[in-house]
């Protein structure tokens, strides 16, 4: 086992430090805190997250009210999207886990403010309730979606407030219509079809973020193999990956969750490149102040053990840890 500091950072990024916790003793690599990119708070017990690792989220449809009421002084840090916007009818509209507070149904392209049913109002209430980022829904499996001047007319208002925009794009050419649109980003890893190179030098170029959550297609060995192939090549062509797993959808662990990360591995995100999308502070600027990211223990050896690895990781104050870094 190596303690050697640069060795440790070549694996696991230039923020990781050997250290140990002053209180317990207990000796660990300290990492910056984890983000989990895709979650939905009023679906999960969030009261686990700083325990398993998770020191920020970013809610991805909820009551934008409700959002807003919560502060934002403890860990988790939250961001959010507020509702979804989506199309009169659209997914998630009727679903029985998302209830109405959680969808915003657009009717009009207007990017005048105040026009019922438009884009620009929809943006707007959810600018105005603090959202840092908006999300569209854009689901033809599940319904009537979004049409191109509607998606435009989304995208045109946010970014005039300087918010990005995330698609959930699902359903044969979803993922093109978010593209040409110009979003800013996938909430899913494209799943329902192979996007190919030319689209993802596009997205690439455009500058886009894709959120991974790849393991909730542990049902489903095609929508599986289509994002990890589309992951693998967004990666490889330089795009910005970050760590999420639509927590509150399905069972998942509360925390790092490991078969998200091993996801991530298999589809080439390893090493530093995965601690990067695990930490990355998107849509904000900066990460949670005053924390990070603890794993006790040897650090990993080699790559193919850093996913298991951080299957420990919790949250612990940076003032409590002593750094051994030389």
């Amino acid at each position: 086992m190596s303690h050697d500091p640069d060795a440790l950072r070549e694996l696991l990024g230039a923020e990781a430090v050997l250290c140990r916790r002053a209180i317990t003793g207990e000796h660990g690599v300290s990492l910056p805190p984890f983000t989990d990119h895709h979650v939905h708070l009023h679906l999960i017990d969030e009261s686990g997250l700083a325990a398993g690792g998770i020191a920020g989220v970013v809610d991805l449809g909820g009551d934008p009210v409700a959002l807003a009421r919560r502060g934002n002084h403890s860990i988790p840090r939250v961001a959010y999207a507020g509702a979804f916007l989506t199309a009169v009818g659209g997914y998630p509209v009727g679903r029985p886990w998302a209830p109405a507070e959680i969808a915003r149904e657009i009717a009009d392209a207007s990017t005048h403010p105040g026009v019922a049913g438009g884009a620009a109002t929809a943006v707007d209430e959810q600018a105005s309730f603090g959202a840092s980022v908006i999300k569209a829904a854009l689901n033809s499996v599940a319904g009537p979606v979004l049409d191109a001047p509607a998606l435009a007319a989304i995208v045109e208002v946010a970014r005039e407030r300087g918010l990005p925009v995330v698609a959930h794009a699902e359903g044969e050419g979803m993922p093109q219509l978010a593209l040409d649109a110009g979003v800013d980003g996938f909430a899913h890893t494209p799943f329902t079809e192979f996007v190919g190179r030319h689209f993802t030098a596009h997205a690439v170029a455009a500058g886009q973020v894709w959120i991974s959550t790849l393991a909730i297609h542990r049902d489903d060995d095609e929508a599986a193999e289509f994002a990890r192939v589309n992951l693998a090549g967004f990666a490889a062509a330089g795009g910005r990956v970050l760590y999420g797993t639509d927590l509150g959808n399905g069972e998942q662990p509360v925390g790092v969750n490991p078969d998200e990360v091993a996801a991530l591995d298999r589809a080439g995100i390893r090493g530093a490149a995965l601690i990067s999308a695990l930490a990355d502070p998107w849509p904000l600027v900066d990460p949670p102040s005053g924390v990070c990211t603890f794993v006790p223990g040897p650090p990993p050896t080699g790559l193919d053990e850093v996913a298991e690895w951080l299957r420990g990781a919790t949250v612990v104050p940076t003032e409590e840890l002593i750094h051994d870094d030389h």
